[in-house]
């Protein structure tokens, strides 16, 4: 591991404003049927439904994680927390945009509320580790919840304070799941939407710390 870290520390710094990728004006297009469900993953969406957006490194089994739950209207993968507009997939693994790999969330508030977002997100990834997760390395795979409101920032502020407790009965260090606002969501290209439902033998690097999140 030691090894891994020396050879991808460069990735593992976030740019400035200033020397972060130009990127382009024109978003990247996506297919707007989510491929399992068939809802719409880009907007509009149901007045009965709000957005969440969560980051716990590979986009790709964060994102059927979430879809697999019941209440989850739709699901879509992409970019936020960055300095590039419109950025590629190969701009964000470069380290060079910011932005960390996330999932836009779509969830029916009659069905499954926030807090039920939160335990998937804790328990399926380990959030203490800062700029990788696992041998996934660079600033694309930190941890992160993107709010939509108010009550969803307090909620999550809390949700981090209490899992941190857990987490340290258990021996596991700090949190650094960055919890903020969110800022513009860029789609990722198609291929990357909904990939494990297209590619079920496809990479998938999550894990939790085994840790159990209660609120």
């Amino acid at each position: 591991m030691a090894i891994l870290d020396k050879l991808y520390a460069h990735k593992t710094k976030m740019p400035s404003v200033d020397s972060a990728l130009k990127g382009r004006d024109t978003p990247i297009r996506v297919d707007e049927a989510h491929f399992v469900n068939g809802n719409r993953i880009i907007p509009p969406f149901p007045s009965h439904t709000e957005q969440a957006i969560f980051a716990m490194g590979c986009f790709w089994g964060a994102e059927k994680r979430f879809w697999q739950l019941p209440g989850v209207y739709s699901t879509a993968v992409g970019y936020i927390a960055g300095y590039t507009p419109n950025p590629s997939y190969e701009e964000v693994c470069s380290g060079k945009t910011g932005h960390t790999e996330a999932v836009l969330v779509v969830y029916d508030t009659a069905i499954v509320d926030f807090q039920s977002l939160l335990s998937v997100f804790w328990q399926n990834h380990n959030p203490t580790q800062g700029m990788r997760q696992g041998n996934d390395i660079g600033t694309q795979y930190r941890s992160g919840i993107y709010t939509t409101n108010e009550t969803q920032q307090s909620l999550a502020m809390q949700s981090r304070k209490n899992y941190q407790k857990s987490l340290a009965d258990n021996n596991f260090g700090a949190i650094t799941t960055e919890i903020i606002p969110a800022t513009k969501f860029y789609y990722a290209e198609s291929y990357h939407q909904q990939y494990l439902a297209k590619n079920p033998a496809g990479y998938c690097g999550l894990g939790g710390t085994g840790v159990c999140y209660t609120d």
